[in-house]
């Protein structure tokens, strides 16, 4: 049996240097590691990266391209693609052990020892040197580059204490303290955004990414260092705290271009992957498509909006913490209606605006309008564009002059006078009773959405609402409360005059 066949069981039965040749182990780089385990589970057609979505074709084929080359890679994107999760998952590339030798810091290989400790070890005890098994989890390293970081902490210094204590010169390696680098031999080191290390650190990796070895000041030690580099970085454009120096992004072998997701279901899958929804809420609320289309809608709204910093990105946090904060608005409102479950409505996706305002970075144009208002902009256009999926173009309808415009009813009843509130917290009996009460919203819905459960007609019939105001056949004005909807004309006329303020109607939009 190869060492490679030996099953994880076995391999931890191994207690001593000469067990483990006599097992046929032969050391390798953690990049041919990492390569020869992608090889296997491409020719088994299994999923490299896990709960990755929409990189399919794009950053998956250029990451597996540059493991097999054994490559150091830079992953370039904006906020909330997906970098630093790519960067764990080559965890699961990696053995399941190695042989380390026991009691070693830097994670040495029986059979290339890099440490003095480790090499004195194996010089003192030969076959009957013991080893130790590192499960790969332990392989990973993971720093967040602040300006902070010195060079002692990557890479090492003397320890005036250790020198001390072990009575022994400066001159003397063993009183070096290693850093994370050192310490990572043998496996994966992430550096997350990367230009945000001070430019003198950054010249303190170039002899590690070339040559693979540090030197520590002081001491004339050279340690050829095995590790996998992987670093993130925004563009360099937008991170105006500092940038990757030239050298540096000359060394590392391939620098990958992440995006955000390309589609609305690309989007739904991220969000409902990464969302932490409890099991009472799972229980108690009741979602449905649409709203998810919303949610997933405000994020590409907003990656279009002249109010928000395109530089800056807008991260799939935000679907993220607007979909959370949609189930908990849904079973607030059932709590406090003591309801043993509910569906959710338009009002709670409106609700969601602190998970938006807080994941926006605005243009000056935006701060301008105010993070709130801008958050009302998208979410209106987000309806806008998801409405016309349900029914008719209300703009055509009315230009429509051969066939009836499906909304004439419903506009109708506002033009005489009549108003709509619907109330973030109405039970579910007021909240069906106000929208009953409108003349021709049920049959609109009927008529176009004919398959759709009952409760989900009732989303639909305040889902019509919202997409003619936004399309401008009704007003729509916040109240403290919820909503109010009434006649497009009467909406203008009955708004503040300049420097008024009224109780009811905080806004209009």
């Amino acid at each position: 049996m190869q060492y490679t066949d030996i099953p994880s069981e076995n391999l931890l039965k191994i207690k001593t240097l000469g067990q483990l040749k006599a097992a046929g182990y032969e050391p390798q780089t953690v990049k041919q590691e990492l390569r020869q385990n992608l090889i296997k589970k491409l020719q088994q057609k299994e999923d490299v990266f896990p709960g990755i979505w929409g990189y399919e074709e794009t950053v998956v084929p250029d990451l597996q391209r540059a493991i097999l080359s054994m490559h150091h890679i830079n992953l370039l994107g904006l906020r909330g693609q997906a970098k630093t999760r790519i960067a764990r998952l080559m965890i699961d590339l990696l053995d399941e052990y190695i042989p380390v030798v026991h009691g070693a810091e830097l994670n040495d290989d029986p059979l290339l020892p890099l440490s003095r400790y480790a090499k004195d070890l194996v010089h003192e005890h030969g076959d009957d040197t013991p080893i130790g098994w590192m499960h790969r989890s332990d392989r990973y390293t993971e720093k967040l580059a602040t300006p902070d970081v010195s060079v002692a902490d990557l890479i090492g210094d003397a320890d005036p204490i250790k020198a001390a204590t072990l009575k022994l010169p400066y001159s003397d390696e063993r009183v070096i303290h290693f850093g994370l680098i050192p310490r990572s031999h043998r496996g994966i080191f992430v550096i997350n955004e990367l230009p945000d290390l001070q430019a003198r650190i950054q010249v303190a990796l170039f002899n590690i990414l070339q040559e693979g070895d540090i030197q520590i000041r002081g001491f004339k030690v050279r340690l050829p260092l095995d590790i996998q580099f992987v670093f993130t970085a925004n563009p360099e454009d937008y991170t105006n705290r500092g940038s990757i120096v030239t050298p540096l992004k000359d060394r590392i072998d391939s620098q990958i271009i992440t995006h955000y997701p390309k589609s609305i279901e690309i989007g739904k899958k991220i969000t409902k992957q990464e969302a932490h929804i409890k099991d009472e809420q799972e229980e108690l609320v009741t979602s449905n498509e649409i709203i998810s289309d919303l949610i997933e809608q405000v994020a590409f709204e907003a990656r279009e909006s002249e109010y928000v910093d395109p530089k800056s990105g807008v991260s799939a946090r935000l679907t993220i913490s607007a979909f959370e904060t949609l189930l908990s608005a849904a079973e607030r409102r059932a709590l406090l209606n003591a309801e043993k479950s509910t569906y959710v409505r338009v009002a709670d996706f409106l609700n969601t605006i602190p998970s938006v305002t807080g994941k926006v970075e605005l243009v000056y144009e935006g701060e301008q309008e105010g993070a709130g208002h801008v958050a009302q902009v998208l979410m209106g256009k987000a309806i806008r564009t998801q409405f016309l999926k349900y029914f008719p173009d209300p703009d055509k309808a009315k230009k429509n002059k051969a066939a009836p415009n499906p909304y004439k009813g419903v506009i109708d009843w506002f033009g005489e006078g009549n108003t709509l509130d619907i109330l973030n917290d109405a039970s579910a009996a007021d909240y069906k009773k106000a929208l009953q009460q409108v003349p021709g919203l049920a049959n609109l819905v009927e008529k176009y959405q004919p398959k759709a459960e009952a409760k989900e007609k009732l989303f639909l019939m305040e889902f019509a609402l919202h997409g003619l105001a936004e399309h401008s056949q009704l007003s729509k004005n916040r109240l403290s409360t919820g909503l109010q909807f009434k006649d497009l004309l009467s909406g203008m006329f009955s708004m503040p005059k300049f420097g008024e303020e009224d109780e009811d109607d905080d806004d209009q939009f």
